[in-house]
């Protein structure tokens, strides 16, 4: 049984070699499973992600989509330095960003960096491996066709999961189930773009400098407008950085419309993680397509 300090020093000891030792440990964030930690070491300080009562790889691929974004954006990313599993606890040691205010061109410079990940495309939808969204398995199981890709692998899954725990009625399942057939003439037809995956506001950072910092993706290669629908599903993003996405990348022309059929995934995700509050918000799109 490891207490938590031996738990930061192996971490440590582990991803940096025997030079970095332990100074101090600070929680900054903590949720059901998770926490945050600010480690102070002999050579830095660092950011540890710990996680309990998960899949053992779960921070493991969280950290190998980090390093992805790294290599494809011009934003800023947390450098990985590694990741694997003490005890019971599944880890992540990156690079701690420390906050500070926007600078005066953040929005500018996010709109212009997330249209330069989505420039980076595949050949198929999906990714190399599967992956997470929060807790969530995330099927990536790769496919030339993006309508049947959503349907297959983002919202059968989550609805059929959501149907099993009693969080939707049969009649329910069915009428969701009568999008599909819709779906493929909703979407504009483009090549598959790297994505990040769960961008909400609290996955972009201001760092010390003001500059936009992305953290917690999900990454796969998917519609882009995914990103954008989900980033509108909550709010928290200025005007200036959806001009600014579309001054570099624009979009088709009737993405309001269709905005909804994407953050079917998102809600998906949020009704299996916390229960039937955000089934109305399903229903109400839904509602839209099928009479």
């Amino acid at each position: 049984m490891f207490d938590l300090n031996e738990i930061y020093e192996q971490v440590l000891f582990e991803c940096l070699g025997a030079e970095a030792t332990l100074k101090s440990a600070s929680l900054i964030a903590a949720g059901n499973h998770n926490q945050g930690i600010q480690l102070k070491s002999s050579i830095g300080a660092f950011f540890l992600k710990l996680n309990f009562d998960h899949e053992r790889d779960i921070l493991t691929k969280e950290a190998n989509g980090l390093r992805i974004l790294k290599k494809s954006t011009f934003l800023k990313v947390p450098e990985t330095y590694g990741s694997g599993r003490i005890g019971d606890y599944n880890y992540l040691l990156s690079e701690f960003i420390p906050t500070g205010r926007y600078q005066l061109d953040y929005w500018e410079n996010l709109g212009i960096g997330l249209a330069h990940l989505h420039l980076t495309e595949s050949n198929r939808f999906g990714f190399e491996e599967d992956n997470y969204i929060a807790s969530i398995h995330q099927k990536n199981n790769q496919c030339s066709n993006w309508a049947d890709f959503f349907i297959e692998q983002r919202l059968e899954p989550l609805a059929g999961k959501a149907y099993f725990d009693k969080l939707i009625p049969l009649e329910f399942l069915k009428k969701f189930q009568e999008i599909y057939p819709k779906i493929e003439s909703i979407f504009p037809d483009e090549k598959p773009a790297l994505i990040h995956g769960d961008l909400w506001s609290g996955n972009v950072l201001s760092n010390s400098s003001g500059e936009p910092c992305l953290i917690d993706p999900a990454v796969y290669f998917g519609h882009r407008e995914m990103d954008l629908a989900f980033s509108r599903l909550f709010g928290g993003f200025d005007s200036l950085f959806y001009e600014s996405y579309e001054s570099v990348f624009p979009l088709e022309s009737g993405f309001d419309s269709r905005m909804g059929i994407y953050n079917l995934y998102p809600l998906l995700v949020h009704l299996n993680l916390f229960g039937s509050a955000y089934l109305p918000g399903i229903e109400r799109i839904v509602n839209r397509f099928v009479k």
